[in-house]
C-alpha cells in the first residue's frame, strides 16, 4: 500500500486531499499544527500527528517516523501556509520573516527529508502549494511579503527538480485562484464563488497528476 503525507490537513485544502487520497487506498498521514488543539490518532489508514513545521528537527524525527512505520512515502503534499496583506509601507522584516516562515519554511522543513527518502527509494512526488502573485510578483502589488515569500516555493521546486533529473522523483508547485473556502465566503461576500476552484477540485488534480507516470510538470495552475 502506497503512502502520502499531507500538512496542513485540518485546512480545507487539506481535509480534501486526505480525504480523496483514502479513497484511493493510501496510507495517509496527515500533519496538522502543534498549536491546534487536535490530539494525534490512528484511524484505518489516517494517522494524524501535531507539529510545528518552523522546527526542522520536529520535521525531520517526523519523516523518519513515517518511513520506519510504512517504509516509504510515495506522495507527499505541503498544503501549510497562510495569506497577508500588506504593500511596502507595511513589508517591515518582522513581516517578511513571518510570512517566510509560514509560507517557505514550513515547506521547506519538511520537503527536505522527505525529498532525500524519495531520492534513496528511487521515486516519489512533492506538491507545494503555491500562488499567482508567487509565480509572476508583478501580481503581487499590495501583498509584498506574502508574494515574496511564495515566490521561493518556485525555486525550490526548480532546483530540487534539478538535483533529481534522471530519477522518478518530480516536485511540482499547484498554482490555484482563489479558493472556495467559507472563509474566504466570508471576507469576500460579493464575489463570484462560480469562479472560485472548490479544493476537492484541486485534491482530484494532485491526485490525477500523481499517478500520471514520469511526465511532470513543475508548475500546474488550477
Amino acid at each position: 500500500m502506497k503512502t502520502a503525507l499531507v500538512t496542513g490537513a485540518a485546512g480545507n485544502l487539506g481535509q480534501a486531499v486526505v480525504n480523496k487520497f483514502l479513497s484511493e487506498g493510501y496510507h495517509v498521514v496527515g500533519l496538522v499544527s502543534s498549536r491546534i488543539v487536535l490530539p494525534g490518532h490512528t484511524e484505518g489508514n489516517y494517522e494524524r500527528a501535531a507539529i510545528d513545521l518552523t522546527e526542522a528537527d520536529s520535521a525531520e524525527h517526523l519523516v523518519a517516523s513515517v518511513i520506519s512505520t510504512y517504509g516509504r512515502i510515495d506522495t507527499a503534499v505541503l498544503a501549510v501556509g497562510g495569506f497577508a496583506m500588506g504593500g511596502f509601507a507595511d513589508a517591515t522584516a518582522a513581516s517578511l520573516t513571518d510570512q517566510y516562515k509560514l509560507n517557505f519554511e514550513t515547506a521547506y522543513n519538511i520537503a527536505r527529508p522527505v525529498f532525500l527518502q524519495m531520492l534513496q527509494q528511487g521515486s516519489g512526488r512533492i506538491y507545494l502549494v503555491g500562488s499567482r502573485q508567487g509565480l509572476d510578483t508583478r501580481n503581487g502589488k499590495g501583498v509584498v511579503a506574502y508574494a515574496l515569500a511564495k515566490s521561493l516555493l518556485f525555486r525550490l521546486a526548480e532546483l530540487m527538480n534539478a538535483e533529481a533529473e534522471g530519477r522518478d522523483v518530480v516536485v511540482s508547485v499547484i498554482v490555484p485562484g482563489t479558493i472556495d473556502t467559507p472563509q474566504n465566503r466570508e471576507s469576500m461576500p460579493d464575489a463570484d464563488f462560480n469562479s472560485w476552484t472548490k479544493p476537492e477540485t484541486i485534491a482530484e488534480i494532485i491526485w490525477s497528476h500523481s499517478t500520471a507516470g514520469s511526465v511532470q510538470e513543475t508548475v500546474i495552475p488550477v
